[in-house]
């Protein structure tokens, strides 16, 4: 995957948040700066689709989880619009990416340079530079 210099990666689960920068060139990132935005989850409505009996009783559905990528979207939001973000690339687990979509806004998706769905959380950053590397 093409990641541009200087652009933003978002790397989110259902508990955690990272935002770090590309400071290699496009197609060899080279990932730096990494931080961890406070989040409010408090978007206790993320997520009422899947509020179904089956998806409870057999564990699918966490509002926490879901209610922290809704938040995770919501900080990316407020970045776009003030013009703090110009090019990001999103990696988050499957459930979380999916939520994190609903909540996307205009400005921040003008922004998006790629979405991986694969949970990297927890991962040392040279493995998440070769996801990055490998993508389509």
């Amino acid at each position: 995957m093409r990641l541009p210099h200087n652009a933003h990666v978002a790397i989110v689960d259902g508990e955690n948040f990272i935002v770090m920068r590309n400071t290699g060139q496009p197609f060899e990132p080279k990932l730096e700066n990494a931080t961890k935005p406070d989040l409010d989850a408090t978007n206790y409505s993320a997520g009422v689709k899947h509020q179904d009996s089956v998806s409870q009783a057999l564990g699918r559905t966490d509002l926490d989880e879901l209610a922290h990528g809704a938040a995770a979207a919501e900080w990316l939001n407020a970045k776009a619009v003030a013009g703090d973000i110009s090019d990001l690339l999103v990696i988050a687990d499957p459930k979380t990416l999916g939520e994190m979509r609903r909540h996307y806004h205009g400005e921040l998706e003008k922004r998006l340079v790629g979405e991986i769905d694969k949970t990297v959380t927890g991962e040392p950053t040279d493995k998440i530079e070769q996801v990055i590397a490998k993508a389509e």
